[in-house]
């Protein structure tokens, strides 16, 4: 059967080399999706697609997201290849976290480029081809909620990423086309493992999180991939935390 006649939608998601982008695509190619996998490395895309192949069609782009035609190439080759696309996750993020004191141009201009102007084009380009049912889920953080110590244009723009999917929300929904946020707690990735252990971070994070574990990668991904199913259908315009309760609590242990 060629590609394009299947009926199987189709997600596109950036940063989806490693930790909660890799476990989206996994989740959304178990839960019936072909996927669009973006990111800068190829070895870790090859190593992707291969691991999802026996589970469904996977395509990979390597690009860096914030080049101003990724958005394009990425959404060209979807349609290209799948003839559709169904859902947008909008994952790739630069962690950089220093006060606003610190923070020089270059810093801020990195983070706003990959968390805020990327996810932007991406949507701007997906939106061209979505038909209704279709859905954008932003990952955003619990620091775009509740601003953080020594933040700075990270809180900035994680905030800017709830601001940018409620005006998704209130323009598309009426075309049947959602958007929404998770904003995940600290999740252990590559990004995070290095400072797991510090006990500031563990006070920040583990002390003060009234749950009995760490959320992990796969939480997010089955919370994303809820937001773009049947299930999440009436779900529009929404940042939903996944923190274990962490920043509706101010819980000390």
């Amino acid at each position: 059967m060629n590609a394009q006649s299947s009926n199987r939608p189709v997600a596109l998601i950036t940063g989806a080399s490693a930790g909660i982008g890799e476990a989206t695509a996994r989740r959304f190619a178990a839960g019936g999706f072909r996927i669009i996998a973006i990111a800068r490395r190829p070895e870790p895309l090859a190593e992707l697609a291969g691991a999802l192949k026996a589970t469904t069609e996977i395509e990979t782009l390597a690009v860096d997201v914030t080049a101003p035609e990724a958005s394009t190439r990425a959404v060209d080759l979807a349609m290209q290849r799948f003839g559709r696309l169904d859902c947008l996750v909008n994952n790739a993020g630069a962690g950089r976290w220093a006060p606003v004191h610190a923070t020089d141009d270059t810093m801020m201009d990195e983070v706003i480029e990959t968390s805020l102007k990327a996810p932007f084009r991406f949507a701007r380009a997906a939106l061209g081809v979505m038909k209704p049912g279709s859905s954008i889920v932003n990952v955003g953080s619990v620091f775009g909620i509740l601003g953080g110590l020594d933040g700075g244009i990270y809180c900035a723009v994680k905030a800017g990423l709830t601001g940018l999917t409620q005006t998704l929300a209130a323009q598309y929904g009426s075309q049947g086309i959602r958007a929404n946020l998770v904003a995940p707690g600290v999740i252990k990735t590559d990004m995070t493992k290095d400072y797991w252990d510090a006990p500031a971070f563990q006070r920040i994070n583990q002390e003060m999180t009234p749950f009995n574990r760490d959320g992990t990668v796969e939480d997010v991904a089955n919370l994303i991939h809820f937001l773009a199913s049947e299930e999440g259908s009436y779900i529009n315009g929404q940042t939903i935390a996944l923190d274990g309760g962490w920043s509706t609590t101010k819980y000390l242990s």
